[in-house]
């Protein structure tokens, strides 16, 4: 597994549990220094940054906790519970962090010093296992289910459906199998990670139209399962699960 995040010059990649976070320079793509983080001893998927804190969110999926590091002082560590098995995270308008709590079937957003702001429960709308959630403009959510076949939707706070993506729509892309992370545009498109079919994806936020990126790769993307958009570089980075784990990193998008 590879998860990415990046916040100014800074490239962090979290790979096996246990292993530390390493840092990369974002021009130059050299490793600068890595870091370990306290009692993160199990599989995390979900990485995020937030530049209003200056810190780096973790999710800890077995012992269903997020890490938060001071990146001024990387032992500088708070944590706090979720809801079983958080593994995608992101960071809202409102410099919150949204934890989409695969276990659990639910949403939950949380303060930088982990109070609980909201949560939305999944499960009465018939939807389980959320992978990865983004907030939107509209501040409605995208949520991933990392589930074959595969799906996406759009969920408002209130815990309503608006639209959906899955095996039952008609595409010339056709079914996502174990869709992962997701990231989003400034314009609100929404990139998915197709993790079994080996691809990016990109959908319009009413999820009525899909394509697939061309990202020229050798040997092709292999299963990938992380996903961060740098819009100020134009820039998309894609960690991999599957091959040589690597990650992957594309400039000059065409979104």
């Amino acid at each position: 597994m590879v998860a990415v995040t990046s916040l100014g010059d800074d490239v962090f990649v979290l790979h096996w549990s246990g292993s530390p976070v390493e840092v990369y320079d974002a021009r130059t793509f050299t490793l600068q220094r890595h870091f370990r983080i306290p009692g993160l001893d199990s599989p995390s998927y979900g990485l995020a940054a937030s530049i209003h804190y200056g810190c780096l969110y973790a999710s800890d999926l077995h012992n269903s906790r997020i890490h938060r590091v001071d990146l001024s002082d990387s032992s500088a560590v708070k944590q706090w519970s979720v809801a079983s098995c958080p593994a995608g995270l992101s960071v809202n308008k409102e410099h919150n962090v949204v934890v989409a709590c695969y276990g659990a079937h639910k949403l939950q957003e949380y303060t930088t010093h982990g109070t609980l702001v909201r949560e939305i429960s999944l499960r009465q709308l018939g939807l389980f296992n959320p992978w990865h959630a983004v907030q939107l403009s509209t501040g409605d959510y995208v949520v991933s289910h990392g589930t074959s076949p595969g799906a996406v939707y759009v969920v408002g706070v209130d815990g309503q459906v608006l639209h959906s993506y899955d095996q039952s729509q008609a595409s010339n892309v056709g079914p996502m199998s174990g869709p992962r992370s997701l990231a989003v545009t400034r314009n609100d498109n929404i990139l998915v990670a197709d993790e079994s079919n080996n691809r990016i994806l990109s959908l319009d936020s009413s999820l009525s139209s899909a394509y697939e990126l061309v990202l020229p790769v050798d040997n092709g993307i292999q299963t990938p399962i992380g996903l961060f958009l740098d819009e100020l570089r134009k820039r998309l980075y894609v960690g991999e699960f599957g091959g040589e784990c690597r990650v992957l990193v594309f400039d000059k998008v065409q979104l």
